[in-house]
């Protein structure tokens, strides 16, 4: 899995970051990228990115703010140019269909593919074999919600020696032991999928929470996770005017990935007053609290393999 970061400012585009989007690249797991927000450019960002429109099949929104959310009717159109015929599935607050609908009924744009909008409340939100996804209210001026992604159990490796001493054949058997069927060999035999695997392994989880100020429900979405993404907006120094307009210091994000014991914290949402040669100290800020920090930059692309989360892509 790969995580694709397309805007990573706050507010409004600056020459140095795009307003909020990133991706998960999931095609190593079932073939599709999931979009979580889309502000303004966000099809523009593609271009250069590695990423293609037509592979996205979800999207999540975390508000309705327009730095989250006014690159989305653009893209959703475009996306049928660019060869998308599949359906997407758009999860987000209440409010998000109607503007949707107003804004191509104004436009007169059609979609030439399924677009089912999904008006989200706090618990599970999607389920599949492979996936499950959860959303919850965090602490924004709008209703804001965080998403936290969870990989089902993987299943073990397949011992193929120790199922050919048990006299399975090589072939479709295998491959069902594989995926945690017991078989029935043709004299009777069975042989169950347990004594020739090695154990299950343990899927990642991935909380994406947009705009908000510390809260506790921020804790709960990442309790445990592998990957957190949280919004630092602000240095300690503006941390009167982060609570006060629903925003994080990148402290305030260092001290929920702390409590909620993640692994790994990846912090975006950066306002445009920090220069480039101020990160050096923001950095240093969130560091003091939680040391399995990165900065997130637009382009850049990290990667979760072997437990391990590797930044691919640096300026």
């Amino acid at each position: 899995m790969d995580i694709e970061f397309l805007g990573t400012g706050a507010g409004m585009p600056s020459k140095q970051r795009n307003t909020s989007s990133l991706v998960l690249d999931l095609t190593d797991e079932n073939r599709e990228n999931w979009l979580f927000d889309c502000g303004e450019a966000t099809q523009h960002q593609m271009l250069y990115s590695a990423i293609k429109p037509r592979k996205i099949t979800k999207i999540f929104i975390t508000h309705l703010h327009g730095d989250h959310i006014f690159g989305l009717p653009g893209f959703l159109s475009s996306r049928a140019f660019l060869g998308g015929e599949a359906s997407v599935d758009l999860y987000g607050p209440a409010g998000l269909k109607e503007w949707l609908q107003h804004t191509y009924q104004i436009t007169g744009t059609h979609l030439p593919y399924e677009l089912n909008i999904h008006e989200v409340a706090d618990g599970l939100i999607f389920e599949s074999d492979q996936f499950k996804v959860y959303a919850m209210e965090v602490q924004h001026v709008v209703k804001s919600y965080g998403y936290r992604i969870e990989q089902k159990d993987l299943p073990g490796t397949l011992l193929i020696d120790r199922a050919i001493e048990q006299g399975v054949p090589k072939g479709p058997l295998l491959q069902r032991l594989k995926e945690g069927q017991d078989i029935e060999l043709d004299n009777g035999k069975t042989v169950f999928s347990r004594d020739v695997t090695s154990e299950r392994k343990n899927g990642f989880i991935i909380t994406v929470i947009g705009d908000t100020s510390y809260c506790q429900s921020s804790i709960e979405l990442a309790r445990n996770a592998d990957i957190l993404i949280h919004e630092a907006t602000f240095t300690k120094e503006y941390a009167k005017g982060a609570r006060e307009y629903g925003h994080s210091t990148i402290v305030d994000a260092a001290q929920i990935a702390k409590e909620a014991h993640v692994k790994n914290l990846i912090v975006n949402h950066i306002s445009a007053r920090f220069m480039p040669g101020e990160m050096a100290a923001f950095f240093a800020e969130g560091e003091a609290v939680f040391p399995q920090l990165s900065i997130a930059e637009d382009f850049m692309r990290f990667q979760w393999k072997n437990g391990q989360l590797t930044c691919l892509t640096k300026k």
